[in-house]
């Protein structure tokens, strides 16, 4: 099959010509003039005409006081919204599992904070006799899993504090933090840091690395990690740890992305 001739057969030109509108005004020319507006896109001037009143009607654009121009509109952020709301965790960050498990060589695992645990969504294996048994279904401490601290470490101190208060902490290690102290710092170094990195703090003989999955407005809705042996995550080897990190956070950031966050550095871009 042709694609080429398929997407010309099964285009529909009105269509085509609304987008390239709104792709023009979010590109932030404001279409004062709608003469230079019409040569620029290849668009009849009567036709333009019908399509910024057909995109205001439905507030895909709106206008900017009087003579100002356009801009998009609260309809299209709307829309953009609820498509973004839509998309699932699990099917976002599928692909990016395994492109981390093939980076890194270690198992790949994806978590949401339920409670004071975490709740394992999705795992993706190498090819290796060294797996990691965490599966999905799987629960652990959230205080004590890299997965959790680094969702912790995006929550306000309050928040944390409110959550491990009262019940008595349960701990997996010598190195679990076992006091609501405890995991506060821990949560205030994990955040800078900006990742979770455990040699042995949840399981003895084994090393993760986590960072959390943030939302469109923000908010940490999961987190993702790579576990292994120990030995790969300590004894001294910048370089390789230096590699994993990135590749976590690189992860991170790429999942986010898919689910609608926005940096502030792409903010200001």
């Amino acid at each position: 099959m042709n694609v080429s001739a398929s997407k010309n057969t099964y285009s529909v030109p009105p269509v085509e010509r609304a987008l390239k509108l709104m792709r023009y005004i979010g590109d932030g020319n404001h279409a004062r003039n709608l003469s230079i507006v019409s040569r620029d896109l290849g668009i009849n001037r009567t036709t333009l005409i019908r399509l910024i009143h057909t995109l205001l009607e439905h507030r895909m654009i709106e206008e900017i006081g009087e003579g100002g121009g356009y801009r998009l509109g609260a309809g299209l952020v709307s829309l953009g919204a609820q498509a973004i709301q839509g998309r699932d965790i699990v099917q976002v960050c599928h692909p990016v599992l395994r492109t981390l498990c093939q980076q890194t060589g270690m198992s790949a695992h994806l978590g949401v904070l339920d409670g004071r645990d975490i709740i394992y969504l999705s795992r993706e294996a190498p090819n290796s006799p060294l797996v990691s048994n965490v599966r999905a279904g799987s629960r652990l401490l959230a205080h004590a899993s890299s997965i959790g601290r680094a969702i912790l470490a995006e929550m306000t101190e309050d928040s944390v504090r409110q959550l491990f208060s009262g019940e008595p902490l349960k701990t997996t290690t010598e190195k679990t933090p076992s006091t609501v102290d405890a995991i506060v710092e821990q949560a205030r170094l994990d955040k800078s840091a900006g990742y979770a990195w455990s040699e042995g703090n949840f399981e003895p003989g084994i090393g993760s690395c986590a960072a959390a999955i943030f939302d469109h407005t923000g908010r940490p809705v999961g987190g993702l990690n790579v576990s292994g042996p120990e030995s790969r995550f300590s004894g001294g080897n910048q370089s390789r740890s230096d590699q994993i990190r990135d590749a976590v956070l690189e992860a991170a950031q790429r999942a986010s992305s898919e689910l609608g966050f926005v940096t502030r550095s792409e903010q200001v871009n």
